[in-house]
């Protein structure tokens, strides 16, 4: 059997502020695994939350960019929310994502293309920028998204400048209709993704492990409840369409007026512009997300510096 240690149990309970003991058991029964561990309260109705999203464990930046038909978002990390603060940081953040927005996102290459006005690559620049910061940095991620005929639209939670700040996202929509009502359009689905934090665009694009995932879940929550198999079926299949209406954008409530679906906002916006409109894909970035951040003890460590 798996020895338990007291800082999984923690680290369990903050994933999913279930008791301790509950905890424990859920390791013990799960042999150490954290996400079986997870699982195992939310089919035991323990778990209060099955992961918390917004647990930022990363500071730095996101930043995005927009242009006709094609936008581009990139995340670069840095050790304290202080260094987000920091023009020259600010600055790289930003060129850089003009960078890719015009070369590739493809981080390996994007390392090599060259930084405007210093005979240095991205790559280099940030080195330089780390030398001359003092702490530690990383180019993470970089997405574009793109459509034929249409517009890409950008929005920023908060941004602490033009394009950067924590939460980025990027709206595609395809269509021949007038640039700047799309752009409207765009901008409120964008502030509603900002929000509403969907992780696929429809049901068709949902991981098929998450969904599987989601069915053994509740499909054993049912059994406990000793419910016949037919109302099994019944309950299981009401909870993976109200899954779909949680995860996926186009069926998530509009947060605007908070009754109409995403996808019929989207109707309706193309009957009143008289010509079709599809959304086609969507980017979020939220700063540091699925990063896990050492915790320390800060009085622990200014004790031992005392020491």
């Amino acid at each position: 059997m798996a020895e338990i240690s007291a800082n999984a149990v923690k680290e369990l309970r903050e994933k999913t502020g279930a008791g301790m003991m509950d905890c424990k058991k859920a390791l013990t029964e799960s042999s150490g695994d954290m996400e079986a561990a997870v699982d195992w309260l939310r089919k035991k109705g323990l778990s209060a939350a099955a992961k918390k999203a917004g647990r930022v464990a990363a500071e730095g930046l996101v930043a995005v960019v927009a242009s006709g038909t094609k936008g581009t978002a990139v995340e670069v990390n840095a050790e304290t929310d202080f260094v987000g603060r920091n023009e020259g940081f600010q600055s790289y953040v930003r060129t850089v994502a003009d960078v890719a927005h015009t070369t590739t996102t493809d981080i390996e290459k994007l390392k090599t293309q060259a930084y405007p006005g210093t005979g240095r690559d991205v790559f280099g620049e940030i080195t330089n920028l780390i030398a001359t910061v003092g702490e530690n940095m990383n180019l993470r991620r970089a997405t574009q998204v793109s459509v034929k005929e249409g517009i890409v639209a950008s929005y920023m939670h908060n941004a602490i400048a033009p394009g950067i700040g924590k939460i980025g996202v990027l709206v595609a929509l395809e269509s021949k209709a007038d640039v700047s009502k799309l752009q409207a359009l765009g901008k409120q689905i964008a502030m509603h993704i900002a929000a509403a934090r969907p992780e696929f665009l429809d049901a068709s694009s949902v991981d098929a492990k998450a969904l599987e995932r989601e069915r053994a879940i509740f499909t054993e929550q049912a059994q406990a409840a000793g419910k016949p198999a037919e109302i099994i079926a019944k309950m299981v299949d009401g909870r993976i369409k109200k899954y779909y209406e949680e995860v996926c954008l186009l069926e998530q409530t509009f947060v605007v007026d908070g009754e109409t679906k995403i996808k019929a906002v989207v109707e309706k916006a193309a009957k009143d512009l008289g010509t079709p409109v599809q959304l086609t894909a969507f980017v979020r970035y939220h700063l540091g997300e699925g990063i896990e951040k050492e915790q320390t003890d800060f009085a622990a460590e200014v004790a031992k510096m005392a020491s």
